[in-house]
């Protein structure tokens, strides 16, 4: 408990501050942009794809739905797929993070690795990969960030940043501190002794139990930090960093039925070879003492006091947290039934299940979906259980 505590107090700082700086780019930055960028197919819509990826705060299951969205609207498979692969990797939040608790090194080289990686993946699919029908390039959409006045959006942003990503990303930062807490306190060193001594061996190994699972690009920096305090070398922790967030099961799925077989195949490729290559690069072509010195910092806080402020940051993550949870389970105990007996006037009202929906951007996804369709007037998603309302005057 006190290994977490202490990753808790040295992270809760950058975290909160990488959580506004990503609620402000959500309700700052148009909401077209993307779309506006990647539609033509060419190299510069893949290097578009890649550096607008790579600070954007998603998630391997937020980015799903947001590159499907891209690619109906136009852009590319090329695109898509650079897209797919900078942006779960990391995040102007998860840098921030990274940099608190792994040092300016890992913070520089992973924002790097993205973007290899992508125009890597990108190139890879516009030379392998056929498009298989013109998607819609003619986006006509207005956004609505900028007809919204500065207040109500500092608003928006706040609320993105500390209640909506807090949902999304809450649980599974609390997870990666659990996780790190029983690595160092459970696993005994020996255990790391079999690849101590062979850099390839031990990324094989982290990806065969990276890939399948969903890691956050937040939530896996305290796992990596526990793997190198175990002995684990550098370049084991920046591919734990770069293929867990950036693939799981699910995102594996959709690309493979939505773009096809062989996409899936340069997708996954470009991820695998792409963390190995950089991992590999770390351990043999740059000073070790560069991401381990950190790791000495960790060990001297744990002999040292804690800083007021950091206390404050921690308890104001943990409010936050917990604030997140109350409004998920309130958001559960709302009424949506068909037949309500309660005192609010009803309209014509049709009640259904959307499964797959694993965060607030799939959530929004719907929720833009069923407001474009002609008779409907108000639309409430419930992410816990999938759940969607949707209300207004339809035709017989």
């Amino acid at each position: 408990m006190k290994d977490i505590l202490e990753l808790v107090n040295q992270m809760s700082p950058y975290i909160l501050l990488g959580f506004l700086l990503a609620g402000l780019m959500h309700a700052f930055v148009p909401n077209d942009l993307y779309r506006r960028h990647l539609g033509r197919r060419s190299v510069g819509s893949i290097i578009k794809a890649t550096l607008l990826g790579v600070p954007l705060p998603l998630c391997s299951c937020g980015v799903i739905p947001t590159a499907m969205s891209l690619r109906k609207e136009g852009a590319s498979k090329a695109a898509t797929i650079s897209f797919l692969i900078a942006t779960p990797q990391t995040g102007v939040d998860s840098i921030i993070a990274t940099y608190s608790l792994m040092g300016l090194p890992f913070a520089l080289l992973r924002p790097i690795a993205a973007i290899v990686t992508a125009l890597t993946g990108g190139l890879l699919a516009a030379k392998l990969c056929k498009e298989d029908g013109e998607s819609r390039s003619d986006v006509s959409e207005k956004s609505d960030t900028a007809a919204a006045s500065f207040g109500s959006r500092m608003i928006a942003a706040l609320k993105y940043a500390f209640v909506d990503m807090m949902q999304d990303i809450g649980k599974w930062l609390v997870a990666g501190l659990a996780v790190a807490g029983i690595i160092t306190v459970f696993v005994p060193e020996s255990f790391f002794e079999l690849f101590a001594h062979s850099s390839l061996l031990s990324m094989l190994f982290v990806l065969l139990l990276a890939i399948p699972m969903y890691l956050c690009a937040t939530g896996s920096i305290p796992i990596a930090v526990a793997l190198m305090l175990k002995g684990l070398s550098p370049g084991t922790a920046l591919v734990l960093l770069m293929a867990g967030p950036a693939v799981n099961t699910a995102s594996m799925l959709v690309v493979g039925k939505v773009m096809g077989r062989r996409t899936l195949l340069v997708y996954l490729f470009s991820i695998i070879a792409g963390a190995m290559a950089m991992g590999l690069c770390i351990d043999h072509l740059l000073p070790r003492e560069w991401f381990l010195a950190p790791l000495q910092t960790i060990r001297a806080h744990s002999h040292e006091g804690v800083p007021f402020f950091n206390t404050i940051c921690s308890a104001l993550l943990v409010a936050l947290l917990i604030n997140a949870f109350l409004q998920r389970r309130k958001q559960k105990r709302e009424c949506h039934c068909v037949d309500c007996s309660c005192n609010t006037p009803h309209k014509s009202r049709t009640t259904f299940i959307v499964e797959g929906m694993a965060c607030n951007h799939c959530k929004a996804s719907v929720e833009r979906a069923l407001k474009g369709v002609e008779g409907v007037e108000s639309v409430s998603v419930e992410l816990s259980g999938g759940r969607c309302v949707v209300e207004g005057i339809f035709d017989k």
